[in-house]
């Protein structure tokens, strides 16, 4: 999938493709400048998601794959809005999201982290922004895991994004944190991306957001275009 229609162009913002500390980049980030492909009308005609069907609680991961009660964890609700670069709205536009659980494992087969599976929570939902360009997620508040690219690395806990835009070539996929996490610091991943960059990958908690008695609030605002575009995956 291309990011050529949402990439930002200030380098204070993006990560870069080769980020040494974060060892996989060195096995597949291109070695020369890459060349755009012109787009061909098959594709800037192809499938887009204004008709596309949700169901009933996809934007709610804490009903949407019940077994026997609910998840477990700490409910959060996270709340949006999806922009170009002068702050236009993006309405009608999908948005997918998968996590970790609570205990910081994802529901599949690479995933073996010794932490148990959460029966009730399979940690993907998907939502389309109203007119407006606003989007809402219920979900668990992920927790931290570890991963083999360091000695003792650890992931800050986070919530993975995808956005499509008005055509099935233009995709952004990011990541999502949580204010004040200890592991930022040590995270190649997270400090791949220039502190610019980092500040617009950072939710905010939300105090008008959040339902009493129910979950906690964080706004995560998504920018898809110009100097301020919320930074990609490009790792």
């Amino acid at each position: 999938m291309s990011n050529k229609l949402f990439k930002g162009t200030d380098k204070e913002v993006q990560p870069p493709r080769l980020y040494p500390e974060y060892k996989s980049t060195v096995l597949r980030a291109p070695s020369k400048e890459l060349i755009l492909i012109k787009q061909s009308l098959a594709e800037l005609s192809g499938p887009v998601f204004g008709d596309f069907n949700l169901g009933e609680f996809d934007y709610d991961l804490t009903k949407n794959f019940i077994r026997n009660g609910a998840p477990l964890g700490e409910r959060i609700v996270v709340h949006g809005k999806v922009t170009d670069e002068k702050g236009s709205p993006i309405p009608h536009t999908l948005i997918e999201i998968w996590q970790a659980n609570a205990a910081g494992r994802y529901v599949h087969k690479v995933d073996q982290h010794d932490a148990p599976l959460d029966p009730n929570f399979l940690g993907t939902g998907r939502c389309m922004t109203d007119a407006e360009g606003n989007y809402k997620f219920y979900t668990i508040k992920p927790g931290a895991y570890p991963w083999g690219n360091h000695p003792n690395a650890w992931r800050p806990s986070h919530i993975h994004f995808s956005l499509f835009g008005n055509h099935i070539t233009s995709r952004l996929v990011t990541q999502m944190y949580f204010p004040g996490d200890p592991l930022f610091k040590y995270d190649p991943i997270y400090n791949a991306v220039p502190p610019k960059g980092r500040e617009l990958l950072v939710s905010s908690f939300d105090i008008n957001l959040t339902e009493p008695n129910f979950a906690l609030g964080y706004r995560f605002d998504i920018v898809l275009r110009g100097e301020c575009a919320t930074p990609f995956e490009n790792l």
